[in-house]
């Protein structure tokens, strides 16, 4: 790659609070460079809109490849030093940008329409900086990964990597994950989109007030009607979502960048979470990039949608540094790299693999009327609990975008009544999940309507049963009424090892609250045999 001279840029000090939260961060590599930023530069979009951005570079003399990152949470903190400041010291420059609408930049946010035009008018501007080497990389989590994808629709020629961290490709499958209404990760994203692209207290006092009444909104029924006290003001873009629960709504059409994935010749590393809320959605598109993209990497690590920047932070941004550095700098990895690298649950050990999923056998535990999990078909009678929409099953861990996600016990939980589980005997020896887990039942509701959320869990010797992965599938209206039907449970896919003496769980209920948006309506449902919990068991 030919790289021409360029001059540096002039030097000021990064924020205070870019500084301060740099030095709270743990487990980045030493500094190789002092920063230099420039803030609050003009960048013209197509129609004239103005994209206020920050220029943060290493400030000494050289020549530099780029990472552009693009978000609609602001400037400042944490960005500032998690992509600014870090990348920065490791010798890039950082073009972060504010999208539309949010940050200070004009025009109005219309979360993923403006992305790509956008994005390609800030490439327009890069190359005119004298500093720019004409190369660059992109780099970003959750809706930065969006501004990746939006991007990658038509990558200029200089585009030469990407970095997708806990992404998002597809708005409806986040919105609509099962087919009810994310309704707790759909608060949170939007207080985040509307608070904290205007600043630390802002965003602070947007967190408080939705924590102080996230739970009269989520209560509420409809929703449209009660969020606005937990957000503070109306937002169109969620009302938008909260009104069209169809996905061939043409309000959805264009948002779902899956197949941008399938053509894609950009060197492209996915990483992602286990717990993480979009987890589903990196997983399809690595399955995407598999076909197009020459060279590709997938790390999955034990992390939620926000302890990937905390306690996951050396592992998300070293692979992320290795992978820039490697296709920007030419420098190979210092270690040798597997293609996908999983972290296995249970073990707590990192695995490398040639490819996800690899190969497993498919095994079946069958539910039994006594709350066995059997290796053989039950043909006892069903089983059965009534759903209360004024009482649903509460959300228990999992993936979520708040603090209460991840894996927790769930004991209290499967002491309910309207919660069945089905359990193995103690295993004689260790069984290794690696990929999707379903669950695969006969139900029954005799008013035609309900939803079932299946949950695959480890109990231990002591008793305590906590969460690996799950799902929910709201049944279709035409369910036929008190008939059982065969129906495929979803729950997403996993690398966890449960332990010789542990027993392996399934959970069903009728939904798990505030998580997802409750079945308005009460509902009974009855589980027939033969019910199977599928699980891809990794050969010893």
């Amino acid at each position: 790659m030919a790289i021409r001279t360029t001059s540096r840029a002039p030097t000021s000090r990064p924020r205070r609070t870019a500084r301060v939260a740099r030095r709270l961060l743990r487990g980045l590599p030493p500094a190789r460079h002092t920063v230099g930023c420039e803030r609050d530069l003009p960048v013209p979009a197509a129609d004239g809109v103005t994209l206020l951005t920050d220029h943060y570079f290493p400030a000494e003399e050289g020549e530099f490849p780029t990472l552009l990152v693009r978000s609609p949470y602001g400037r400042a903190f944490p960005w500032a030093a998690l992509y600014g400041m870090a990348f920065a010291e490791q010798g890039f420059h950082v073009v972060l940008q504010s999208c539309r609408g949010t940050g200070g930049s004009g025009g109005e946010f219309t979360p993923w329409r403006d992305e790509a035009s956008d994005g390609h008018a800030t490439v327009a501007w890069l190359r005119e900086q004298p500093w720019f080497s004409g190369a660059f990389g992109t780099v970003g989590a959750s809706y930065l990964g969006y501004t990746q994808w939006a991007l990658a629709q038509d990558p200029p020629p200089e585009l030469r990597a990407m970095v997708i961290q806990m992404g998002v490709h597809d708005p409806y499958g986040f919105y609509y994950a099962g087919g009810a209404f994310n309704a707790e990760s759909a608060l949170i994203s939007a207080s985040g989109m509307l608070h904290q692209g205007r600043g630390a207290l802002p965003f602070l006092r947007g967190a408080l007030r939705l924590r102080r009444h996230l739970g009269r909104a989520v209560a509420a029924d409809p929703l449209i009607d009660a969020y606005v006290p937990a957000l503070g003001e109306r937002v169109p873009f969620l009302e938008d979502a909260l009104t069209r629960p169809d996905a061939d709504d043409p309000h959805w059409r264009g948002a779902d960048l899956g197949e941008v994935a399938a053509r894609l010749t950009v060197p492209t590393c996915l990483i992602a979470g286990w717990d993480d809320v979009f987890l589903d959605q990196n997983l399809r598109q690595h399955a995407r990039l598999r076909g197009s993209v020459p060279e590709w990497e997938l790390v999955v690590g034990p992390w939620t949608h926000t302890s990937a920047f905390g306690e996951g932070l050396a592992e998300v941004f070293g692979h992320s540094l290795a992978w820039l550095r490697g296709h920007l700098c030419g420098e190979p990895p210092e270690v040798p790299r597997t293609p996908v690298r999983v972290h296995v649950g249970g073990a707590d050990e990192w695995r490398g693999l040639p490819d996800w999923p690899p190969g497993s056998t498919e095994r079946r535990w069958y539910v039994n009327a006594d709350g066995a999990l059997g290796e053989e078909p039950d043909t006892s009678p069903p089983v059965s609990f009534r759903y209360d929409p004024a009482d649903p099953p509460p959300a228990t861990g999992g993936p979520l975008l708040s603090g209460k996600a991840g894996r927790r016990d769930n004991t209290a939980l499967e002491e309910r009544a309207d919660v069945l589980t089905f359990t193995t005997a103690p295993l004689a020896e260790p069984v290794t999940v690696m990929g999707r887990v379903a669950a695969e039942l006969r139900v029954a509701v005799p008013d035609g309507h309900g939803d079932v959320f299946a949950r695959l869990c480890d109990v231990d010797e002591r008793g305590r049963s906590r969460n690996v992965c799950d799902g929910l599938l709201r049944l279709p209206s035409a369910t036929p009424r008190d008939t059982p039907v065969a129906v495929t449970v979803p729950m997403s896919s996993t690398a966890y090892r449960f332990a010789a003496g542990h027993r392996v769980r399934l959970q069903i209920s009728g939904g798990a609250h505030p998580r997802f948006a409750r079945a308005p309506e009460p509902f009974e449902l009855a589980l027939h045999p033969p019910s199977a919990l599928v699980l891809p068991q990794l050969a010893s």
